[in-house]
């Protein structure tokens, strides 16, 4: 989750680097935010859709989609002097989610994007962090034409925890992304500071 080092000729500790999760399902916009927001050319493991996956990719309401992630997609933000997220991007498929366990390791927090077109595409995410007590936003990815819907409209309609935020989003926008991204090191910290207070309590 963390990892720092020290300069030992001035004393400063120079780097804090934080893993951060971005999920959601499939076509909602994961890929599009990672590149976004990084600094570094994202690395994407995409693949064309095939004929194959027509039988268990719901394509519907994102015929304009012709790629898929099939491992990750990985990417890297300062978001001030000292401290850089490492983005790790999740496929969305059923069929790739055993890869989410590997990816979760060490993870400050994640990014639960959603689609108000298809909200349901997002509950095995928030399931998954939930019942992990991971930490996580649900950042509501705002395209063009779709309803908007306000973040307490969203929020029961997920049944989320009390206190989870719920953001409006554009993924295209770099300032949008690490605002989002902004918020979750700012909650997860909240989080990680009060069990660990009741745990000494």
């Amino acid at each position: 989750m963390v990892s720092e080092h020290s300069d030992a000729q001035d004393g400063e500790t120079s780097a804090l680097a934080l893993k951060i999760l971005v999920a959601g399902g499939f076509g909602v916009g994961k890929t599009t935010l990672v590149g976004a927001v990084s600094e570094i050319r994202p690395l994407r493991t995409e693949e064309l859709l095939s004929e194959a996956g027509q039988l268990v990719d719901d394509t519907d309401g994102i015929d304009q989609k012709v790629t898929t992630t099939v491992a990750m997609d990985f990417g890297r933000i300062t978001i001030r002097s000292g401290l850089s997220l490492y983005l790790f991007g999740t496929p969305g498929q059923d069929r790739f989610w055993f890869l989410w366990d590997e990816l979760s390791q060490g993870a400050l927090g994640a990014v639960v994007l959603a689609d108000t077109r298809r909200l349901e595409d997002c509950f095995p995410a928030v399931d998954y962090f939930e019942h992990r007590r991971i930490p996580f936003v649900v950042a509501v990815n705002c395209f063009t034409g779709a309803r908007i819907h306000g973040a307490h409209d969203v929020s029961r309609a997920l049944d989320l925890d009390q206190g989870t935020p719920v953001v409006l989003c554009d993924a295209r926008d770099r300032d949008s992304g690490k605002e989002v991204l902004i918020r979750l090191v700012e909650y997860a910290g909240r989080m990680y500071t009060a069990r660990l207070l009741e745990s000494v309590s």
